[in-house]
């Protein structure tokens, strides 16, 4: 650092210190805990006098020598807008400020999922959305080896409404949106989640004691030189791998994209469909596509959407060789505006640059390919026109370190700096990260969840989380699922007092990490916090879970609790996806049946039956095991871990 630059460094951090400052989610229409005790604290000079006037009242303590001052607020109930006088050497105003229930939402993405992306199953949500009692805070994305002090926020506090929401998490909305209906209370939403990153990132230091592999990376990263060399390391190799697809991509040399460009010859592919399917000898690279459609002169100067469902990896999207998009998330689904002067009369070309680092790579089945011009869908399905634009090694992504996934990475600076802010508790939305680890998230998680206790000093607060919803092909026979022993972890987690979980196991998409009804899921989410949160102790809360099981004969008679008013096999009046086994643990397929409120199972195949599973699969289809309220029972296996 050269002179000029450290003596301006030493002036502004003089500056900082002598003029109050507060943490960025203390700020313009944020809201508060009511019922409890209100922290707020932030930064002064040390031995500065603080003062801090609220609802007419006034206090006041003297900044620590650590350049920190901390003030309890008086508890309060529901209200607002109330205004916070901050008063030091200088002084600052925290206007529109709501008193109610704070729920802190973290996870991976599927609670960072937006509204938007699934703004076409709820386009009535949105419209109605406008509501100032329901305010979100979204945390920027952030990861740190040492503890920070504060957090970053693009929009700070955020009020529904259309234009807003769309950019909420979509189940941290529609969980709000519930809460405030019934008990027309204010709610904030605190929104600290990072897309797929594993339960370990999101604990401290010391929870990862007992876990040494995490911990003792978490204390090699700690030098700012590992950092460092590590990350200029991973960006050369990302650089040099992607200028060779864009360097010897014969489609970008000779201009694929260009309407002008005759694909008459290439060879044609049914879509949607991977490129391994025509091309397995590709293992990464790029692949061009194009289609051709007629429109009359009747389209020709209008607005239109464009939508092709998911994409594995990145896509470079162009109609009429201008570019409508790109999006390198196979999650994200592809959904691109065309401005009016892009479509014409007559032949229209669609073309699709895909690059993929490695492993499937193309277009993914079941979602909706097609453009939407005003009331017109045409369907884009079918016969398109297929080019390698380059073949080359995979990219060895497990060569580079995520850096926000390591231990602590993530609680250091996304949680961390919120400790102490009066919350209602948690909603959690993660696990799909671990499935690999699925036993140690038996410990990892309940570890996760009392050292968050432990460090926010407000006791054993309410934390509710979504069980993982199913995924992938189903099996035609029982078999092993690491998805399903994830499940039984967060099954396992709920004995932890002041705990509750949402089961989803009927809601997901075979071909989507990412379920997008948010509307269901948030539904369930709500009724577990009406049980654990808000103590109406008469709510049905939960599907059947299992409590007990009991040998007789060739059968096993299966007891559960939570039946609400009574066991149901779902829509067929027959159970599904049993599946039983004797010592062996070969499990076949099940009969079972309910009876008084029991569930009892047996096969002809068994003489001797010792286990069985339930639901016990990637993905369950026709598992109908549920109770008269309509909710389901979750996975469960009967065997001994």
């Amino acid at each position: 650092m050269n002179k000029l630059k450290l003596i301006l460094f030493i002036f502004l951090s003089i500056q900082a210190k002598a003029n109050v400052i507060l943490p960025r989610f203390i700020s313009n229409g944020m809201v508060l805990q009511r019922n409890i005790t209100i922290p707020i604290w932030g930064w002064a000079e040390a031995g500065e006098k603080i003062e801090v006037t609220f609802k007419g009242k006034a206090y006041s303590t003297i900044t620590g020598s650590d350049n920190k001052w901390k003030i309890n607020l008086a508890k309060s109930k529901q209200g607002g807008p109330y205004e916070l006088i901050v008063k030091g050497a200088n002084q600052i105003k925290v206007e529109d400020i709501l008193v109610g229930d704070v729920w802190f939402c973290s996870g991976q993405s599927n609670m960072e999922y937006e509204l938007y992306k699934a703004a076409e199953k709820y386009p009535n949500e949105i419209a109605n959305s406008e509501n100032d009692q329901i305010r979100h805070f979204q945390v920027k994305r952030n990861n740190s080896f040492t503890l920070l002090d504060n957090v970053e926020s693009i929009k700070g506090w955020e009020k529904a409404g259309p234009k807003t929401v769309p950019n909420f998490s979509a189940i941290a909305y529609f969980y709000a949106l519930k809460l405030y209906d019934k008990y027309k209370v204010p709610i904030g939403l605190i929104n600290s989640s990072y897309g797929g990153t594993p339960a370990e990132a999101w604990m401290s230091e010391t929870a990862l004691v007992n876990y040494p592999k995490y911990y003792n990376r978490t204390i090699f990263f700690k030098e700012e030189s590992s950092v460092d060399s590590i990350t200029k390391a991973d960006k050369l190799y990302t650089d040099q791998w992607n200028k060779k697809v864009a360097t010897l991509d014969e489609g970008d040399k000779a201009h694929w994209e260009s309407k002008l460009f005759d694909a008459s010859t290439w060879p044609s592919v049914t879509m949607p469909s991977f490129w391994q399917e025509k091309l397995p000898e590709v293992k990464a690279g790029s692949v061009w596509y194009k289609k051709d459609i007629l429109l009359p002169k009747k389209y020709q100067g209008q607005v239109a959407k464009l939508r092709l469902g998911n994409i594995i990896m990145k896509d470079v999207t162009y109609v009429n060789g201008i570019k409508v998009g790109t999006t390198y998330n196979k999650h994200a689904p592809r959904y691109y505006t065309i401005n009016k002067k892009v479509l014409q009369e007559g032949t229209n070309t669609i073309t699709v640059k895909i690059t993929n680092e490695g492993g499937d790579a193309g277009f993914i089945k079941d979602k909706r390919y097609q453009l939407e011009i005003g009331d017109t869908v045409i369907d884009l399905t079918g016969a398109w026109k297929y080019q390698l634009g380059v073949s080359v090694e995979p990219f060895k992504r497990d060569s580079l370190t995520k850096l926000f996934c390591e231990g602590a990475a993530l609680y250091n600076a996304m949680i961390h700096p919120l400790l102490g802010y009066g919350i209602k508790g948690v909603i959690w939305y993660q696990g799909e990260a671990n499935q690999s680890k699925a036993k140690e998230y038996r410990t990892l998680f309940p570890d996760l969840i009392t050292s968050w206790r432990s460090a926010w000093g407000q006791g054993d607060f309410p934390f509710l989380w979504v069980q993982l919803a199913n995924i992938n092909k189903p099996k035609p026979q029982p078999s092993e699922s690491k998805l399903a022993e994830l499940q039984e972890a967060q099954s396992n987690t709920l004995s932890l007092p002041n705990t509750g979980m949402a089961v989803i196991n009927d809601i997901g998409e075979w071909n989507d990490v990412h379920p997008m009804n948010k509307l269901e899921a948030a539904n369930r989410l709500y009724l577990a916090s009406l049980k654990v949160a808000y103590k109406e102790n008469k709510i049905v809360y939960s599907g059947p879970s299992l409590v007990k099981t009991e040998i007789k004969d060739n059968s096993i008679l299966l007891y559960f609790n939570n039946i609400g008013s009574g066991l149901v096999a779902k829509e067929t009046g027959k159970l599904f996806h049993f599946a039983i086994a004797a010592d062996d643990k070969k499990y076949v397929w099940a009969d079972a049946y309910i009876e008084d409120n029991k569930v009892i199972v047996s096969s002809t195949m068994i003489d001797h039956p010792k286990y069985v599973r339930y639901a016990w699969a990637d993905n369950p289809v026709g598992a109908n095991l549920y109770n008269k309220e309509g909710l389901p029972a979750s996975c469960f296996n009967t065997e001994k871990k």
